[in-house]
């Protein structure tokens, strides 16, 4: 998805930059598109010639000119650096989990930037064995990232892949556990993998051009033949993924777009036999399968957008067998069902909340899995093993630190095995937790969570920071962060607006909020703002909101619609470029995302998103400060839009307020750094600008 993903000025003077640095200016060098009856007129595409060293040159004077005007709160940035480093337990082990006779589990250690994977064999009481230490991997690289982590059932092999770019191409890796050698097998650009059952076949996918999961390879460990092609998906707008069962009985392919797919499935034990289809796609409808006993368990939207889940047979899985074990429910979303030997765990959001639903397989009997608090969020943790009667998950809130419980499915209890632990005094007593539901414009309501400090007067002058996402289905749930308190202890008002686009009230919500309704994430994004400064939750001389991606999108839909709302604005790794990008078939993602945007070839659909795409929308017109992130290496959404939204912005706005951008030239991906260390910098950056923005100096 484009475009998941959760500041710094001129200290609290009046000095405008041009007292004291001179922002670059952008080379005009125009570029003509003719669509639909209209000529656009780019002036700086050529910011998309990526080996093009004014490009860099031009960057890196961005840069600069960055960093000449944050450069008086480079106090205040390490401050906010100790503090949240304060907060954090640098030397930390997770929760071992089970798998094949093995417990593996991540640890870390204070000054080492990445995890160290590890296991015991048999016992926790058992000598540790390092399995991947992504420091040792990370040596001599700025960026490294860890993809799979898939051991054979032997627990011999491991398959793993990793990025050095952050351009999310992965490369597969297999390491021999028992010597602790990489073996010669190593293949480039890859997507999921899966082992089959005899601990010796890989399954595998691969990216095209465009970076679409688009082939399915089998592989034997050891090797140098050919690998045999499985599947070819010749519908651009589709992806592949492959993936075994938990109970390790069949291997799954699927391939789906944003609004449609089809399941492939083999026994996991016959690797080379032919796979055969569960049901053939059918436009705007998705299943995805899971394996219990003699049944195949889909969760399929084919009576409702909020899905159903139904079984059928395994020798006969076409959908005239069908049988029905849930129903759709309009105020119910089915998201996800982890399957065991005797029990189901079903994912649903009710009431814009997640829960957890129990199902005892053989009496049906049902239990939810009661949460305390008014926002949250809960998640499965690792749950490798089928034949069990113990399910793990995480639970955590703005207040309550990530918890990991193991839930008894057959007594119904559950048991704390681990609360994070947030040294420096962090005190969850001191904070108010409140969840809204605000009127907008059109009568719908809003959820919009909330944290701030429980002794804050609430007199509409305190400062006010939202932030939201609205994109893709994708809900933005209470998560803990202990950054955030860095912010809610200086007397911030801290909000995230449930808007829709997203999928925190079920599929609805996500249709409300896509394609030729795409402007309501923008308008609820609004009247939230307008709400919390009318009910004294803030001012709007101290709002600084936040969007990223996709909510870079929203950042500047709702900049160019109110700029009289906000005081400042974060705009990161934007996708403000909406109809260039749109219109190029070759970058990744375009294809598959016509079906969330739209495809601008056509004229309603091009009317529509020119009508609010940010980057055609500027005018000459006062604006917020902002600062605007990206990376060079971003895959998501290419460095050029935040880059040409910059100088377009300079070039026609109406003011002398800040607009700074902020480029990763290291290797870095969407959402920045990639060692934990080097992301506590970003965020004292970023907090450094939100704070100063709001008037706060230390």
């Amino acid at each position: 998805m484009r475009r998941f993903l959760p500041l710094l000025l001129l200290m609290m003077t009046n000095i405008s930059p041009a007292q004291t640095a001179t922002p670059p200016v952008a080379k005009k060098d125009p570029h003509t598109t003719e669509i639909n009856g209209h000529t656009l007129v780019d002036n700086y595409y050529w910011l998309r010639d990526k080996p093009n060293p004014e490009v860099r040159a031009y960057l890196e004077a961005e840069n600069a000119y960055t960093d000449s005007i944050v450069k008086p709160t480079e106090p205040m940035q390490k401050k906010l650096y100790d503090e949240m480093l304060s907060h954090v337990k640098e030397t930390d082990v997770d929760v071992p989990y089970p798998q094949d006779g093995y417990f593996y589990y991540s640890r870390v250690e204070a000054g080492k930037q990445y995890a160290i994977r590890c296991r015991k064999k048999g016992s926790l009481d058992a000598p540790e064995q390092v399995v991947i230490d992504v420091n040792q991997l990370a040596q001599g690289q700025k960026f490294m990232s860890l993809a799979e982590f898939e051991p054979s059932d032997d627990g011999n092999l491991l398959a793993y892949s990793t990025d050095n770019t952050g351009f999310r191409q992965y490369t597969l890796h297999v390491k021999d556990l028992r010597t602790g050698v990489d073996l010669p097998d190593h293949i480039e650009k890859t997507g999921s993998i899966a082992w089959a059952n005899n601990n010796k076949t890989l399954f595998y996918t691969v990216e095209d051009s465009a970076k679409r999961q688009y082939r399915l390879y089998r592989h034997t460990v050891g090797t140098t033949s050919p690998d045999d092609l499985i599947y070819e998906e010749k519908d651009e707008r589709f992806d592949v993924y492959v993936y075994r069962t938990r109970s390790k009985g069949y291997l799954f392919m699927t391939s789906a777009s944003h609004t449609t797919s089809e399941a492939r499935f083999i026994p996991a034990d016959q690797p080379t036999a032919e796979w055969k289809l569960i049901e053939p796609r059918k436009q705007d409808v998705k299943y995805q399968p899971d394996h219990n006993g003699g049944f195949f368990y889909l969760l399929v939207n084919d009576t409702g957008i909020n899905y159903r889940l139904v079984k059928t047979p395994v020798a006969a899985p076409g959908k005239e067998h069908w049988q029905e074990v849930i129903a759709e429910r309009p105020d119910v979303m089915l998201n996800h069902a982890d399957f065991f030997k005797d029990f189901y765990v079903l994912h649903a959001r009710e009431h814009g909340l997640p829960l957890l639903r129990v199902v005892n397989l053989a009496s049906n009997a049902a239990k939810n899995i009661d949460f305390p608090e008014p926002a949250y969020n809960t998640s499965s943790y690792m749950n490798a093993e089928y034949d069990t009667a113990k399910f793990r998950y995480v639970y955590q809130s703005f207040i309550t630190p990530a918890s990991i419980y193991e839930y008894d499915m057959t007594s119904g209890a559950s048991t704390l095995l681990k609360r994070k632990e947030v040294p420096g005094g962090y005190d969850a007593t001191r904070y108010k937790v409140e969840q809204l539901n605000i009127p907008v414009t059109d009568g719908t309501t809003v959820p919009v969570s909330i944290v701030y400090r429980k002794d804050l007067k609430r007199d509409g002058t305190e400062p006010l920071y939202l932030y939201a996402y609205g994109s893709y289905g994708i809900s933005i749930d209470i998560g803990f962060n202990a950054n955030y308190f860095s912010l809610v202890d200086r007397g911030v008002v801290f909000a995230i607006a449930h808007i829709r686009g997203g999928g925190e009230m079920g599929k609805a919500w996500h249709e409300a909020g896509r394609m030729m309704n795409k402007k309501n994430t923008f308008t609820d994004f609004i009247d939230c703002a307008d709400y919390l400064v009318k009910n004294k939750y803030g001012s709007k001389d101290r709002l600084v909101i936040e969007g990223r991606s996709a909510g870079g999108l929203l950042m500047g839909a709702v900049l160019n619609m109110r700029p009289d709302l906000f005081k400042a604005a974060i705009v990161g790794v934007p996708f403000v470029d909406v109809i260039n990008t749109m219109l190029d078939e070759s970058l990744p993602l375009t294809i598959g995302e016509f079906e969330e945007w739209g495809n601008p070839k056509q004229k309603p659909a091009f009317d529509y998103m020119y009508s609010y795409s940010p980057y055609d929308n500027i005018e000459n017109k006062p604006y917020p400060n902002m600062l605007v992130k990206t990376s060079f290496n971003d895959s998501q959404v290419m460095y050029w839009e935040p880059a040409k939204y910059v100088a377009k912005m300079r070039a026609l706005r109406k003011d002398d307020h800040l607009v700074i951008l902020k480029t990763n030239l290291s290797p870095a991906g969407h959402g920045g750094a990639s060692g934990r260390y080097d992301r506590l910098h970003e965020s004292s950056f970023d907090y450094a600008f939100i704070l100063t923005q709001m008037g706060i100096k230390e």
